[in-house]
């Protein structure tokens, strides 16, 4: 597994923009998968943006799309979460998870079974 380690959240307005970070370390980080969750206070978990380790085309949840976009370094081990137009409803924990297992559609990618490693999380809130 992977060790995982959010930074970047804070407090914004809406309307304002973002990027979050999430560090690696641990072996093999280019041959996982990738993505970014979030869950707001009551709610679960929900699945944000994922990407393949070799597949530079991201998954993306209905509500974010043309707002946010995920990058991925390989070389640093590091990935981005680029958060745009924000709305007070992208507020909560956003949680960067990492996963080995093989899949067979880039759809999958939303399935929090498909991930083994996650971070600690970062609070994101967007007030009005």
């Amino acid at each position: 597994q992977l060790q995982l380690v959010e930074s970047g959240g804070g407090l914004v307005q809406a309307g304002d923009s973002l990027r979050l970070s999430c560090a690696a370390s641990g072996p093999d980080f280019n041959t996982h998968h990738v993505g970014w969750f979030r869950q707001a206070p009551g709610k679960e978990r929900e699945f944000v943006v994922g990407v393949g380790w070799s597949d530079d085309r991201e998954v993306l949840a209905e509500s974010v799309k043309g707002r946010f976009f995920i990058s991925r370094e390989n070389a640093k081990s590091m990935v981005s979460l680029q958060m745009n137009s924000l709305k007070t409803e992208d507020t909560g924990v956003y949680y960067c998870a990492a996963g080995h297992k093989t899949y067979a559609d880039s759809s999958q990618l939303r399935d929090r079974g498909l991930y083994d490693s996650w971070g600690q999380g970062t609070q994101v809130t967007v007030s009005s």
